[in-house]
């Protein structure tokens, strides 16, 4: 009979499942010796690094990524990725290790309890009662985290079974599209066959659902204004469409005051909506009609208005387009071009992304981390084509550069570039290592302004007032970090020196960090300052 670890090689062969990223402790070398010719293993430097690795690998393939952590470490050190893919609807199988079952009820040295600590974050997460139950456990894990919405599922499996003997276990075929109510979907027909002015919330499980295409050509058949969801986690319309409007706030009242004058509004696969600052005023103005189309349930429960239908975008989008009405109708006019920037000193991060959007590949790839400069990413960088911009919405710090090397990993015809704040990028920098060691050339553009301008922002805007620590963060050196790791590095501290480091960048086989003296952001909390009449704090 075989044992429970070439059973369970054989069940990740069957599921496509072969590259496995991980950090490795004690409790998981009996699983990770001899691995077979066919596997590969993905080092990071820290759970957060590997558990972010798979994230984007995941992200951007659409399938699941095989991710093994060590113990109770997994749940400290890489629950921060693990929440990510929570928020992203990212399909993730998180195995970990746990102490020899002979003397776990002794409380020995690493006994682990991260199943109960990782339950509100996952879809399921479980330690097998018999070592015989691994793999299966590991299958089901696998449907479960396919199924939408997706998500990634925690199993913890103590380090003594993989020896053992255990059966075959074949792999079974679990559909995942779940067909949306067509009689809800008639309703929503006639909502916009009666409407003088829809519009359209592209949110990120559009990517999710493989609904790109359905999504323009019924923006297009209905002539209305797309608007991007708050804090978006990908980029789902195309930014030069004449249709597109730009993201919404993600606050009540400026958000409602964005959508006002709008008799019909769709949101598809997002939440309705996703705020940050508290400012209270309508979800959307009373004699507007709302409708959210989501594969999630929990974010058609959690709606503070309108009717909700829950399903498969692209099933929804193509229904619609089919039985809706072409409309010809006068649109709002283009969004204007930004204006071009002042070459300042030191360097505004507008400047930086002006440049950046002229030299971009047309398939470049966007992994952004720059809270405190977001505002300037999305008024400068445009990107047409699908899958070439991912961030998360979970606010926790370090997901970009991980982010960047996994997409980076899983798309090797095109480039990835990762805007990141200096600050932001101290909390996985560890991934620089994992970027050489892989050789995946990603563009790591650090915007040095040896603060956390975001948090400044914040202070601002909520009038908490400037007498706050730990806002600044001198001393730090990206560049000589970055070699320390092996990277090509480069620092630009004048304007003029910016397109040169980036086609010097692009033209690297190699990942390459530049890393640019910027002044201090956040003067703006996405988009919004004072005069929205923000929550006072101070």
């Amino acid at each position: 009979m075989s044992t429970v670890r070439e059973v369970t090689l054989g069940v990740l062969r069957e599921l496509g499942m072969t590259l496995i990223f991980g950090n490795p402790g004690s409790s998981e070398l009996p699983f990770l010796k001899d691995l077979p010719a066919d596997f590969r293993y993905v080092l990071g430097l820290h759970e957060r690094t590997a558990a972010g690795m798979a994230l984007g690998y995941a992200m951007a393939k659409n399938s699941a990524a095989f991710v093994n952590l060590h113990s109770i470490a997994s749940a400290g050190n890489g629950l921060s990725a693990i929440i990510d893919a929570h928020y992203c609807h990212v399909p993730l199988i998180v195995t970990t290790g746990q102490q020899d079952r002979r003397q776990v009820l002794a409380e020995p040295f690493l006994v682990s309890r991260a199943v109960e600590v990782v339950k509100p974050y996952v879809k399921w997460a479980y330690e097998p009662l018999r070592p015989e139950d691994v793999p299966a456990a590991i299958a089901r894990g696998y449907y479960l985290a396919m199924q939408p919405p997706k998500g990634p599922v925690f199993i913890s499996i103590p380090m003594d079974d993989w020896n053992r003997p255990c059966p075959p276990v074949k792999t079974r075929k679990v559909t995942q599209t779940v067909l949306p109510d067509t009689a809800a979907l008639d309703d929503l027909v006639h909502a916009l066959d009666s409407s003088r002015r829809p519009a359209l919330v592209a949110g990120p499980q559009i990517e999710e659902d493989c609904a790109w295409q359905e999504v323009i050509a019924l923006a297009e058949q209905l002539n209305a204004d797309v608007y991007q969801d708050p804090i978006a986690s990908r980029w789902t319309f195309p930014r030069r469409h004449r249709l597109f409007r730009g993201g919404l706030i993600p606050a009540q009242r400026p958000l409602a005051e964005q959508l006002h004058g709008y008799d019909t509004v769709v949101v598809l696969g997002a939440p309705v909506f996703v705020y940050y600052a508290y400012i209270p005023g309508e979800t959307i103005a009373p004699e507007t009609r709302l409708f959210q189309i989501t594969n999630s349930p929990v974010d058609a429960a959690a709606a503070l208005a309108g009717t909700s239908i829950v399903g498969n975008i692209a099933v929804a989008a193509r229904y619609i387009r089919y039985h809706a009405q072409k409309v010809e109708r006068a649109g709002s006019p283009p969004l204007p071009a930004p204006p071009e920037p002042e070459p300042e000193h030191p360097i505004t991060a507008a400047c930086v992304f002006s440049v950046l959007n002229k030299l971009l590949p047309r398939d470049a790839i966007i992994a952004e981390e720059c809270p405190s400069s977001k505002g300037d990413l999305d008024r400068y960088i445009q990107l047409d084509e699908p899958g070439s911009f991912y961030s998360v919405r979970s606010g926790i710090l370090g997901f970009g550069l991980p982010l960047a090397v996994g997409l980076q990993m899983a798309s090797p015809k095109r480039r990835v570039i990762c805007p990141v704040g200096d600050g932001s990028a101290q909390y996985s920098i560890q991934a620089l290592w994992s970027a050489v060691q892989q050789k995946a050339p990603v563009i790591f553009i650090v915007l040095q302004n040896n603060d956390y301008s975001a948090l400044r922002g914040f202070s601002d805007f909520t009038n908490v007032g400037p007498d706050v620590p730990g806002v600044e963060i001198p001393g730090i050196d990206a560049a000589k970090i970055a070699e320390g790791y092996g990277m090509e590095s480069l620092t630009v501290d004048c304007s003029k020196e910016i397109e040169p480091a980036i086609q010097r960048a692009l033209a690297c086989a190699g990942p390459v960090l530049i890393s640019i003296n910027v002044q201090k952001g956040g003067q703006k909390t996405f988009g919004m300052d004072r005069s929205v009449n923000p929550p006072n704090y101070g």
